[in-house]
């Protein structure tokens, strides 16, 4: 029967498209991202098992297309003012993590027996991390506003910017290699890349800001009009030489700094992640898993070295720049895979020749085992810094000077109400509390509400309040109330809900100090009471019968001015 269907083109596409919806409902239920999922549905259509794959020049141009528009939006986000936000401890902590395993990666290739050339593609690929992966479960456990989340994504970017010149070097030393005409060629290509940028740099300036306005207007045309510019010039790129991945590159960098460019990422992700399914099914059909098993140990050394060694260097230079154990820990678990760019990259070397398939089967064998294991270490980051705890104090230096929890606080004064959560629910509590007369203290992991609440003239402090080390250095003393505004939008009360955390190690140190939680679900209220909260805040409840309350005639109640708070912030509460 599937010998019969895959006889046409069209049903051996919607039997891959139906295999890799069934894996990928079985990676959600496992919490896996879909990469490990579309790999694995290669290797299962692949000759090694169903053999289902033949059409493999569709495959190839529909994972060429895809390939195209990832790097497009890599480099829309390449904005010169992003590049200019990066901090210190991002750039340090990036660029430290890509030399570290660079290095020791290349070392224990040679170790293991490869060539220099496949020590020196496999030690490059092992240092470029997942921002879609990380970003997802980040957002997901809604720290992607904290500090660690921050100082994550900022490396991130340097990582990216590695990729950038990593494939552009790879480009040019792949012109002309193999011919005898390689110098002319070299300066022909190299002619044709400055023609290339040059255009860009024109069309940057003249053509594109005024044409995006007017596409626009229809928003359809637009990301059309995007996807047309990612492919005409991964197209020139690759007739140049230059390879498609730089004219992707080029073609998001021509958008990158008109207004739209959020827009036309967002639109696009999800054909970018529909187009890569093919790449990641093409990838896994071409393993021979007869081959792979003589690569299992190898694959081992490797993972092991990017699971353990990556998080570690990140912690070690976090705490060498003044940064507490625990968020250079939590920080270094991003970094704990390696990405879609490592398996592109390698696959570029096998296209130029300089390295063997067998390099691209030992990478994908550490992707897949680095980003299974590392969605687990992130999703339950925190217990697992729970567990390392003790042997990571000589990785935290004395005063950890970056996080320094007195910083504009008064650690001496007596505050009547601490409030964690310092969005608008948390901020509109605050002010109103202030203009009683209340003092109020407020604690977020964001810190940048930390810096809009002194802003306003409130007592605030750094920190996370699911660490129970820093609850225990609140002044807790003389408070009648510590309030949690952090919204939890799952329902359902775990065990390692912030929320009951948060009331347990109160009630630990402060037996007469009243905790109040808020809640989104009449069923977590309930379990949050039933838990011992003594105030269960449900800010769209309590709303609604404010609401009704005018709606009757009541009187208003004066409202004090609270600033625009940006939209990502909006997250905390």
């Amino acid at each position: 029967m599937i010998e019969l269907i895959t006889h046409s083109a069209f049903a051996e596409m919607a039997l891959l498209l139906v295999l890799a919806a069934a894996f990928g409902v079985l990676g959600m239920v496992l919490k896996q991202p879909l990469i490990v999922a579309f790999i694995v549905v290669g290797l299962i259509a692949g000759p090694s098992i169903l053999d289902l794959v033949h059409s493999n020049d569709h495959i190839d141009l529909l994972a060429e297309l895809g390939i195209a528009v990832l790097l497009f939006l890599v480099g829309i986000k390449l904005d010169v003012k992003l590049v200019r936000s990066l901090g210190a401890v991002s750039v340090m902590t990036g660029l430290g993590q890509v030399m570290f395993t660079s290095l020791f990666g290349f070392l224990i290739g040679l170790g293991l027996g490869f060539d220099a050339a496949s020590s020196l593609y496999i030690a490059v690929a092992l240092t470029f991390s997942s921002t879609i992966i990380i970003v997802k479960l980040l957002s997901d456990k809604r720290e992607i506003d904290s500090l660690h989340g921050q100082i994550a994504l900022g490396f991130l970017i340097v990582q990216d910017l590695v990729v950038v010149f990593a494939m552009i070097v790879l480009s040019a030393i792949g012109i002309g290699s193999g011919s005898a005409e390689g110098s002319n060629s070299v300066v022909l290509v190299a002619g044709a890349g400055l023609a290339l940028v040059l255009a860009v740099m024109l069309f940057i300036r003249f053509v594109a800001n005024p044409l995006t306005e007017r596409l626009a207007r229809v928003p359809e045309l637009l990301v059309v009009f995007a996807l047309a510019q990612a492919a005409m010039f991964a197209a020139i790129g690759d007739a140049v030489g230059l390879g498609k991945e730089v004219g992707g590159l080029l073609a998001g960098m021509s958008l990158a700094s008109t207004p739209y460019r959020e827009t036309i990422a967002a639109r696009l992700a999800s054909l970018r992640d529909f187009l890569l399914l093919f790449f990641f099914i093409a990838l896994g059909a071409a393993l021979d898993l007869s081959l792979l098993g003589s690569q299992i140990g190898a694959a081992v050394v490797f993972s092991v070295f990017v699971l353990v060694g990556n998080p570690l260097i990140v912690l070690v230079i976090m705490g060498a720049m003044g940064y507490r154990k625990r968020t250079g820990f939590l920080a270094g678990l991003t970094v704990a895979q390696i990405s879609e760019f490592s398996l592109i990259f390698v696959a570029m070397g096998v296209t130029l020749g300089h390295v063997s398939a067998e390099a691209t089967g030992l990478v994908t064998l550490v992707g897949l085992v680095t980003i299974a294991a590392s969605t687990y270490m992130i999703t339950y980051s925190h217990q697992l810094y729970a567990l390392c705890e003790p042997m990571l104090d000589m990785f935290e230096r004395r005063g950890t000077p970056r996080e320094a929890n007195d910083a504009g606080t008064d650690r001496a004064a007596r505050y009547e109400v601490i409030i964690c959560g310092l969005g608008r629910f948390g901020t509109a509590i605050g002010l109103r509390l202030a203009k009683s007369g209340v003092k109020v203290l407020g604690i977020d992991f964001n810190p940048v509400a930390v810096r809009r609440w002194r802003d306003l003239g409130l007592a605030s402090e750094y920190g996370d309040v699911t660490d129970p080390d820093f609850i225990a250095t609140l002044p807790l003393t003389g408070a009648r109330w510590v309030v949690s505004t952090i919204p939890v939008y799952v329902t359902g009360i775990s065990r390692e809900d912030e929320r009951l955390s948060l009331l347990q190690a109160v009630r630990a140190m402060a037996g007469g100090c009243r905790v109040a939680l808020t809640s989104h679900a009449s069923t977590d209220t309930q379990a949050l009471q039933t838990a011992g909260a003594d105030l269960v805040l449900e800010p769209f409840q309590d709303a609604a019968d404010q609401s009704v309350a005018l709606l009757g005639g009541a009187a208003p109640l004066a409202h004090p001015a609270i600033p625009e708070i940006a939209g990502e912030d909006r997250l905390q509460s």
